[in-house]
């Protein structure tokens, strides 16, 4: 299950803040400040789904997320390989190296990383 734009932002400050309560939260947005409202029912929206939780403390509550971020963004991106780029890695591979300005040190250092998870791939044979 994805998170809609609005819900991605709360998760980003949760992320950052690893937890938080309500005003907490809505002090992290840029002006204009969403209301809490507005917060409180995305919230609601994202523990439904099992992104987020919380404690009670009292009347408040001091949320928390359920799922890492290195997770969600592992998920999205591979969405995004098989909705844009037919399931194929290197489509992508091909596309972000011809699309994006890469330097030759950058190239380098992309080339070197797949060379050495191809040497680790190949030991645990």
């Amino acid at each position: 299950m994805a998170l809609t734009n609005a819900e991605e932002q709360v998760m980003k400050i949760l992320w950052k803040l690893e937890k938080a309560f309500i005003r907490d939260l809505v002090n992290e947005f840029p002006d204009p400040r969403p209301a809490q409202t507005t917060v409180l029912t995305l919230l609601k929206r994202m523990t439904d789904k099992g992104f987020v939780s919380y404690k009670l403390f009292g009347n408040s509550r001091e949320y928390f997320p359920l799922v890492e971020k290195s997770d969600y963004f592992s998920d999205h991106f591979h969405g995004l390989i098989k909705d844009f780029f037919n399931n194929s890695t290197s489509q992508f591979a091909s596309f972000f190296t011809n699309e994006t300005e890469m330097s030759p040190e950058e190239l380098r250092e992309l080339r070197d990383l797949v060379d050495r998870k191809i040497e680790s791939e190949k030991r645990k044979r």
